[in-house]
């Protein structure tokens, strides 16, 4: 099996299930997209399932279709008990790295649930909030809640992704999403990076005449830690 080729699993909801029988009432899945991106935010969403109004077809957000995606999506938004998005922005993504960046997106999306949660689980790490939580590897492909905010935030950073690439169309934004595809690397080796690249990412910095990054403020990045 290739390194990034997830191992197959059954999405369901039986960890949901399990929490809530434990007497947790708003259970809420948590998944990001972009992380790997070379270009713009990483977004996050958070999804709290209706057990009364199941969703079937919910899985890794990979293993969709566009298409399939959106409607999924749609059908998220109109059943979910409450669901939201969050993202962290390139200059935050530089200046704290794009692992804490992630989880800050993740934690925006949680606070922005109406109903509030009561219980996390989120792919594959914790975040700093004061919930009862479960990091579950490979979650968006075991849990459904998590599977539908991997829909939801895939969906979400690819429509912005699409309008970017109004703005910069020699990037190809609509097609690669901002990953360092070919195309992409060859673009930015052309034309140079824009102000919405991330310079802490080397592909990026290698592309630009000017060294304008030059690592991770440590006592800012443990500031931040602190401070979360």
């Amino acid at each position: 099996m290739p390194p990034s080729a997830k191992p197959s699993f059954l999405c369901q909801g039986k960890r949901e299930r399990e929490v809530t029988a434990q007497g947790f009432r708003y259970v809420a899945g948590v998944d990001e997209a972009g992380r790997g991106s070379l270009f713009g935010p990483v977004v996050a969403a958070a999804v709290v399932l209706s057990a009364k109004h199941p969703i079937r077809g919910l899985r890794d957000s990979k293993l969709l279709t566009q298409d399939r995606r959106e409607l999924l999506a749609g059908r998220i938004k109109e059943r979910a008990v409450a669901w939201a998005v969050g993202a962290a922005d390139v200059y935050e993504i530089d200046r704290i790295n794009i692992y804490q960046a992630s989880r800050l997106a993740m934690r925006r999306a949680v606070e922005q649930l109406s109903p509030a949660c009561d219980y996390l689980l989120i792919d594959a790490t914790t975040l700093d909030l004061p919930l009862p939580q479960e990091a579950i590897i490979h979650g968006d492909a075991k849990c459904q809640c998590i599977a539908a905010a991997s829909i939801l935030a895939k969906t979400h950073r690819d429509e912005c992704m699409r309008k970017w690439n109004t703005v910069f169309p020699h990037l190809g934004l609509s097609k690669h999403k901002g990953y360092g595809t070919p195309e992409h690397i060859d673009a930015i080796q052309k034309h140079g990076p824009t102000l919405l690249h991330r310079f802490s990412f080397e592909p990026v910095r290698l592309a630009c005449a000017y060294e304008i990054w030059t690592g991770y403020d440590q006592t800012e990045m443990a500031a931040h830690e602190a401070k979360a």
